[in-house]
């Protein structure tokens, strides 16, 4: 090999072998951006706009007879191990008492951040809940007292307002571009220590927590105090309220739940122009969908919600919804599954006009109805059955049932038009839940409005597959799928 072809040839080497090199060395420089961000930044940029919330509340001045320990010197007694003087213990009169001074008494320390330059503040409802003062501290130290202009507890939003102006607003996000793993951000106040920043990732989205709105799960540390304050993702923005955690002790142990903020936003609007938030309803109790449920119904798949109980006079009960029904969808929007349902219904403006798609007896059928507003919840009054009197069948015994025909006191009591009470109950029926004195409605998709009728529907259902039966107890019905005795 000449010189020349030598030289060419050191040299491809040599830049072959120092790219492989700087390809090696700044594969995991890129990878370790990627995995492990600098959060300064972001914290500088937002902190500013987070505040410290505490609350007071007027309580009667304590009087008590006899001498009273100094709190400094009874601190003293404890911090070396000293034992106590007896000395009588105070006695707090009750609150607002007419003949006593008041005093103001720490209630609670929460987190929260501004929404606009001329002071509105978002933050959790139980944050100021109950609160006769809420004083707001920003993170140059000035103090506000705030105006509390309005708070709703379902959501656990609300919205406070200082005198101020020109004060450093938080970016609102949008919420249905974040993704699972997403590196989020969480600035409050744990404890008590202002404008601690905490971060992790998301853990989760539209978590169902049995709460009005569906929350996003995150393991960023959350503690007492950081409720209210915001969950930021990586541009900056506010995605979300951070609200719960999950916790065995009290502490941080990785599960934290934040308010998505677009549902904030439009809580925090309503409170903003009304003082108050006002939502949908339609009368039903609904309840989820079984698998063994939608495969007896010949449903297909899990989804829908399931009505236990319509409430008379309500939208539901004047559109025709009956118990037993599965809401598939509300307005065209598919109903999931039944915590769905309610945050469709609550969202739609009292007085509209909606439609229903509903899944009767194997069919299909759409039902038109009239949205109206959520009031006060009103306990069921539970209608007692008493043991029927007229004529009997053991057309059931497989089943483990002994059934009659509802009696026309009952029908008026119920609200129903037919069915048949079950008298006695032992076997598979007792295995799968019904009760002596349950009226069974539907048996798999049959109407039984008779003893004739349920037996019949007996007599023709399939030998060889359970039995779907609609039951009513008290003013709830429910779906309770039974396996016939052999």
């Amino acid at each position: 090999m000449n010189r020349s072809v030598l030289k060419r040839w050191n040299a491809w080497v040599s830049s072959g072998l120092l790219a492989c090199v700087l390809s090696v060395a700044s594969a995991p420089a890129v990878a370790q951006l990627r995995v492990m961000p600098d959060f300064a930044d972001l914290a500088e940029q937002v902190s500013p706009s987070v505040v410290n919330i505490r609350t007071l509340e007027k309580v009667a001045a304590r009087q008590a007879p006899g001498a009273q320990i100094d709190p400094d010197m009874l601190e003293f007694f404890r911090r070396f191990g000293l034992p106590v003087p007896n000395v009588p213990r105070q006695q707090t009169p009750p609150r607002n008492h007419p003949q006593l001074p008041e005093d103001e008494q720490p209630r609670g320390v929460g987190s929260g951040f501004i929404l606009s330059t001329d002071g509105v503040i978002m933050t959790n409802a139980h944050v100021v809940d109950g609160a006769d003062e809420v004083i707001v501290t920003l993170t140059d130290k000035r103090e506000f007292k705030a105006k509390i202009i309005g708070a709703d507890k379902r959501s656990d939003v609300a919205v406070v307002k200082i005198e101020a102006t020109g004060l450093p607003a938080v970016k609102i996000g949008d919420v249905s571009r974040l993704r699972v793993g997403e590196w989020v951000v969480a600035i409050g106040s744990p404890f008590g220590f202002e404008n601690t920043v905490t971060a992790g990732i998301v853990s989760a989205k539209q978590r169902d927590t049995g709460d009005y709105l569906p929350f996003i799960q995150t393991d960023v540390a959350i503690n007492p105090g950081n409720s209210g304050g915001p969950l930021i993702n990586m541009r900056g923005e506010v995605i979300g309220i951070n609200s719960q955690i999950y916790s065995r002790s009290g502490g941080s142990m990785g599960i934290s739940f934040s308010i998505p903020m677009d549902e904030a936003v439009r809580v925090s609007e309503q409170l903003r122009t009304n003082g108050r938030v006002t939502r949908g309803r339609i009368g039903v109790q609904i309840d989820q969908v079984s698998k063994e449920v939608a495969e007896s119904m010949g449903l297909g798949r899990t989804q829908g919600a399931l009505v236990r109980a319509v409430e008379p006079g309500a939208p539901a009960d004047k559109a025709g919804v009956e118990a037993g029904d599965i809401i598939l969808k509300f307005d065209g929007k598919p109903v999931e599954k039944a915590s769905d349902l309610p945050r469709m219904v609550g969202g739609t403006k009292p007085g509209n006009r909606s439609t229903l798609t509903i899944f009767r007896r194997g069919s299909t059928k759409d039902l038109s109805i009239t949205v109206a507003e959520v009031e006060a919840d009103k306990p069921v009054a539970k209608a007692e059955t008493k043991p029927a009197k007229p004529k009997s069948s053991n057309a059931g015994q497989s089943l483990g049932l002994m059934v009659s025909e509802v009696t026309e006191a009952q029908k008026s009591e119920l609200k129903i038009k037919g069915g048949v009470v079950v008298e006695a109950v032992a076997d598979a029926a007792a295995r799968a839940g019904v009760r002596e004195g349950d009226v069974i409605l539907q048996v798999g998709n049959t109407l039984v409005t008779d003893l004739k009728t349920f037996e019949s529907a007996l007599e023709n259902s399939d030998k060889a597959k359970p039995v779907l039966l609609l039951v009513r107890r008290g003013n709830l019905a429910q779906l309770v799928v039974v396996r016939r005795t052999r």
